[in-house]
């Protein structure tokens, strides 16, 4: 077989294959992401995660770790959005 019969059998072997999509299952894994860091930013401050009251009295640390779990999140929700569902 030649090099160009090959590279042929190998572009059509590629074009047939099903195509991956992530949808729901990628976002509930980077939900789930989100969540651990969350938890491990409320340990590194000697909180435990879903144990604080989100206020403005709480300590500027919590605050980072609230504001950076809707950032987080909120990238989730834009990938899932974007991403098609099979």
């Amino acid at each position: 077989m030649n090099p160009r019969s090959m590279l042929f059998a190998g572009l059509a072997a590629m074009s047939a294959a099903p195509v991956a999509h992530a949808g729901l299952i990628a976002y509930g894994i980077c939900q789930t992401g989100c969540n651990t860091l969350a938890v491990a930013c409320y340990a590194s401050a000697g909180f435990t995660f879903g144990t604080v009251v989100a206020s403005a009295l709480a300590p500027p640390a919590i605050l980072a770790c609230n504001a950076a779990l809707g950032t987080c999140s909120a990238a989730c929700a834009s990938v899932a959005l974007l991403a098609p569902t099979p």
